[in-house]
């Protein structure tokens, strides 16, 4: 007779040591870098939170217990299920209410049991035609900066104990103010409660609208300090609680961030958000609850446990703020400022080089794409063509020095019209002819650090020269709004349409070639110029100026662009006008020679 195996009981350090991958097949591991294994067992005890010897449920919820938390002496002999899969009626994990609409996540060895409605609260989940994939497979701080990215999903997960929270084991990721319990688990911030009486825990929303930093009648979000008009919001006055974007998405304060403090009746201050392992002994000793972390306020240098409710994030745009010069008080706040600009700066550049670092590593190649050499109609889109004889010939001559060239006088080229081989009088000398012939310099594709990839040329180009075209599917405006519908439903944010005429445009998201990866730039070394080409218009790029080997090739998108809202501009340029497709007020005198 076969006997039947004890009930299972592992210590916490083993599954901690199992998600480390140690000892773990090859195989293995790499289904579960790439987010094919599911959550792990627990490695705390469901009743008491702590770690220790657990005993495993071998059912549906695959839970943990201490033999004391379940009243147990010893093990049992057989296969141990606990008390909720042996009567089939399952808690919510999150309103911890059973009813026969409670579901299990639909991910291998999850275990996890929700409601649909309370896991639809919880941005990163996946709903699905048999059920739902919870938010606990991946990092809600990634999901939260890019819902479209898979890399959420990928690595070492650590799970708040108490709802369907997230995050990567990392610092840049982990929310400010989660108690570790060990390596896999977590109690995450939305655990916070607030003392009564404690007016340091009292929540406090700024004076003015976070969107135009103007006051008056304003509506407050319920977990954070952010306050905004109801026209800046774009909706109406909401019933009940509401809350900010930020915090509907699920984002937190993180260690190593730089935010505004409010303490008292004090003045908003600036200050850095420290780990607990950072700080002097003496601070650790403070009292303080879950969801609160430790911050370390500049000029003063002074450490305090806050909580999310009385900081909001500090941005690029506070580094230019001032204090007039005086004593006391305000002597520290004007040295706060300017410390907390250079902190700024300085974290910036690392977060730059720690990006543009991932980056290489994970993205070795751009997103696939077709590389096409001339544009393709699409649908109703059309491309024209006329006749050699309907083209108008130029005045130059085959025996000219430079037939039809840059300095010349071609009647054609100071008409942005390209000259054709049948009909020119300079024949095969012609050098007005750069479209048909794609003359193009050496270019190469290159990661850059803020922009995504980019376009550089591998040898100098002189100004004037052709840089290359334009091309991709050629679609009417009807397609085009209902690619950019669809675009904005997937959650793409990378468009790469450009305005042909008043019905066509280019799109060459799918299908395109070098030059749909040149950026933004408010100081462009390109610009984009239509040509008639045989009878049809086309769009292509050339030189603004003399541009060394190695230099990375922009132009100014202006209103090429398309897609709602405004997108921040992250060129560098000394004119830069913060966002893409803002003219500027004031015409630059600055030439690209000055770069």
């Amino acid at each position: 007779m076969a006997h039947r195996k004890p009930g299972k009981i592992k210590k916490a350090a083993e599954e901690a040591a199992a998600e480390n991958h140690q000892g773990m097949p090859k195989a293995k591991r790499q289904r579960r870098a790439k987010g094919g294994i599911a959550a792990p067992k627990s490695d705390v005890c469901q009743n008491c939170e702590k770690g220790g010897e657990l005993l495993i449920c071998e059912a549906r919820c695959r839970g943990a217990f201490h033999l004391e938390c379940l009243g147990l002496r010893e093990a049992p002999k057989r296969k141990f299920i606990c008390k909720e899969c042996r009567s089939g009626a399952h808690r919510c994990f999150i309103c911890k209410q059973t009813g026969e609409d409670v579901k299990r996540c639909l991910r291998h060895l999850c275990g996890k049991f929700y409601h649909a409605t309370c896991v639809q609260k919880y941005p990163p989940t996946v709903m699905q035609d048999r059920g739902f994939r919870c938010s606990m497979h991946s990092c809600i701080t990634c999901h939260a900066a890019n819902p479209a990215s898979s890399s959420a999903s990928d690595g070492h997960l650590m799970r708040c104990v108490r709802c369907p929270v997230a995050y990567h084991a990392k610092d840049l990721c982990l929310a400010a103010g989660s108690k570790i319990l060990t390596p896999n688990s977590i109690i995450c911030p939305n655990h916070f409660i607030p003392k009564e009486g404690c007016k340091d825990h009292k929540q406090v929303n700024v004076r003015w609208c976070f969107a135009c930093s103007e006051g008056g009648n304003l509506l407050c979000c319920e977990s954070c300090p952010a306050s905004f008009h109801l026209k800046c919001a774009g909706i109406e006055f909401p019933e009940g609680k509401w809350y900010c974007n930020d915090c509907r998405a699920g984002k937190k304060p993180r260690y190593m961030e730089l935010v505004w403090v409010k303490v008292g009746q004090y003045r908003w201050w600036p200050a850095e958000i420290c780990h607990p392992q950072n700080v002097p002994p003496n601070v650790i000793d403070m009292a303080h609850d879950i969801g609160e972390f430790p911050v370390l306020f500049f000029g003063s240098n002074d450490y305090l446990w806050t909580h999310k409710a009385r900081v909001f994030p500090y941005s690029e745009q506070d580094t230019n703020s001032s204090a007039k010069p005086s004593r006391g008080i305000d002597a520290i706040y004007k040295k706060a400022l300017k410390e907390a600009a250079l902190r700024y700066e300085e974290l910036k550049a690392k977060k730059e080089l720690r990006q543009l670092q991932e980056q290489q590593k994970n993205d070795k190649k751009p997103a696939p794409y077709k590389h096409i050499k001339m544009n393709r109609p699409v649908g109703r889109a059309q491309i024209f063509t006329v006749s050699p004889s309907d083209i108008p010939g130029c005045n130059c001559k085959a025996t000219d020095e430079n037939p039809c060239g840059r300095k010349t006088n071609c009647i054609n080229r100071l008409l942005s019209c390209e000259c054709h081989p049948a009909v020119c009088p300079a024949g095969k000398r012609c050098q007005n002819q750069c479209f048909v012939k794609r003359q193009y310099p050496e270019v190469e594709i290159f990661r850059t650090l803020e922009r995504g990839w980019g376009l550089r040329n591998k040898t100098d180009i002189k100004e004037g020269d052709f840089v290359g075209e334009y091309v991709g599917e050629l679609i009417d405006d009807a397609e085009c709004k209902a690619r950019i519908r669809q675009a904005q439903e997937q959650g793409v944010t990378n468009f790469y349409m450009l305005a042909l005429d008043r019905y066509r445009v280019i799109d060459a998201g799918s299908c395109g070639n070098y030059t749909r990866f040149m950026n933004h730039c408010c100081l462009p070394n390109c610009e984009m110029q239509k040509w008639c080409v045989n009878g049809d218009t086309r769009v292509g790029f050339f030189a603004l100026c003399d541009i060394q080997a190695g230099t990375e090739l922009t132009f100014n998108y202006n209103f090429q662009t398309f897609g709602s809202g405004k997108d921040i501009c992250k060129c560098g340029a000394p004119n830069c006008t913060g966002f893409l497709g803002v003219q500027q007020k004031v015409t630059s005198k600055l030439s690209c020679r000055k770069k």
